[in-house]
């Protein structure tokens, strides 16, 4: 047979050393017996130069084993010969086949015991089946006929070629690292410097300093003033107008008191969701500017 699973002795080699070039340490460092003449060492054993082979080194017959072909199990094995041969695997010969995997166990029984087991089980398995046809045939109670006794063995050998079939064609799709590499790009990121934006919680800040300095200033006045946001809102871009940036507190008249103050910050609050001003900041925590979004730089 061509296909083997267990590994067969093949050659060996002498315990693992370190292949050595010309040595560079003096040659007064150098061991007196079996020096060559050009002081070239055949190998390095435990960091120690080696000049000759030593006469009583004893390498164990199974010091090196070699794997021809493996198998993954013992359904594997049943499904190669039946396949090598085309065998209907519905109508099994079960002699022959049966003959070649015992031809196989017995090899791979006398090297390894353990793996051996396994395919001594399906081999036992199959001997049963191949018995249970040479019996005469009884028909069951209601008068139909027996199940085939190779049915339950044929249906294990068809799902496991299935899943066979289905992980050649998943092992056979590109795979990163072993067909294919990830591309990786350097972008060079923009050398325009980007602004801060302004939070939030910037703009509760700097609003917060404002209400502070306007009770520092307010009086006490009793009035009923009638406020217009759209009034607030035409007074804010006035103020903008033709200016290129002024500063977020500039906008604001402490000396009106906290009734003014509030609606000319919802005016302003309007206009940026207008998209007719912006606010904006030279880097965090430094003043807030406002400017109008319409105009040019």
């Amino acid at each position: 047979m061509s296909a083997r699973t267990t590994p067969t002795p093949a050659f060996v080699t002498p315990p693992p050393v370190d292949t050595l070039p010309h040595d560079t340490r003096p040659p007064d460092t150098l061991p007196p017996d079996g020096l060559p003449v050009d002081g070239i060492a055949v190998a390095r054993l435990y960091g120690e130069p080696l000049f000759k082979m030593p006469q009583d080194l004893y390498i164990p017959p199974d010091a090196l084993e070699v794997f021809l072909e493996a198998f993954e199990g013992p359904l594997d094995l049943l499904l190669y010969l039946i396949r090598k041969q085309n065998f209907n695997i519905l109508d099994i010969p079960l002699a022959d086949v049966t003959r070649q995997y015992l031809t196989y166990v017995d090899q791979i029984r006398s090297r390894n015991l353990e793996l051996a087991s396994e395919y001594l089980l399906m081999a036992a398995m199959l001997i049963e089946i191949k018995s249970r046809m040479l019996l005469p045939v009884r028909k069951t109670d209601d008068g139909a006929e027996p199940e085939d006794p190779r049915a339950e063995l044929v249906r294990r050998l068809l799902e496991y070629e299935q899943i066979k079939l289905a992980a050649a064609r998943l092992d056979a799709l590109p795979m990163i690292g072993r067909d294919f590499l990830r591309a990786q790009v350097a972008i060079e990121q923009s050398l325009e410097a980007r602004l801060p934006e302004v939070s939030v919680i910037d703009l509760r800040q700097a609003w917060q300093d404002i209400l502070q300095r306007a009770k520092l200033v307010q009086h006490h006045r009793i009035s009923r003033e009638q406020l217009s946001v759209r009034e607030h809102m035409s007074i804010v871009l006035r103020t903008l107008q033709g200016r290129r940036f002024v500063e977020f507190q500039d906008l604001f008249d402490p000396t009106r008191g906290p009734a003014v103050l509030v609606v000319t910050f919802i005016a302003m609050l309007e206009l940026a969701r207008e998209h007719l001003l912006e606010v904006t900041q030279a880097e965090a925590f430094a003043p807030i500017y406002v400017r109008l979004a319409y105009q040019t730089a």
